[in-house]
């Protein structure tokens, strides 16, 4: 599938975020390793994940695991259904800023697959504005934790 064709819908129509809680606007590139997601949402000021009027960039977690979800649908191929993953710890996150709201312009969101086997994968992930790191960090996801 080239690249143009890897937007919003695209992304709707294979993560479990809907309506307004899917965040990411665009696959901008990705491989088997990585995913890099656009998201234009974060100044929107009914964005779902805002409180007390503004949005934190703690919220750039939810980002990075929406980009991890979009990378398993990417991995899974276009005849395989993706499989249910969990995120089930974030670890080594350091905020680069204190809100995402204020900040004009696409945000950046890279999800690279560090290791991992068929059940479990630790992602390192980082959310950019410009060449500006605003939020980086490790997550740990177990795939299909139901059926087991």
């Amino acid at each position: 599938m080239s690249p143009t064709a890897l937007d919003h819908a695209w992304i709707a129509a294979r993560i479990p975020h809907q309506g307004s809680m899917c965040l990411l606007d665009a696959v901008i590139d990705w491989s088997a390793d990585h995913v890099v997601c656009r998201a234009v949402g974060h100044t929107d000021p009914a964005h779902p994940l805002r409180e007390a009027g503004r949005l934190g960039a703690s919220t750039g977690i939810e980002y990075a695991a929406q980009a991890m979800a979009v990378h398993g649908a990417l991995v899974a191929g276009a005849n395989d259904a993706p499989r249910q993953g969990y995120l089930t710890s974030v670890r080594g996150v350091t905020l680069h800023a204190e809100r995402l709201d204020d900040l004009p312009g696409p945000l950046s969101v890279r999800a690279e697959r560090v290791s991992g086997d068929a059940n479990n994968v630790l992602y390192r992930f980082t959310l950019h504005h410009g060449e500006r790191c605003l939020l980086e960090g490790r997550a740990a996801v177990v795939l299909d934790a139901d059926a087991r």
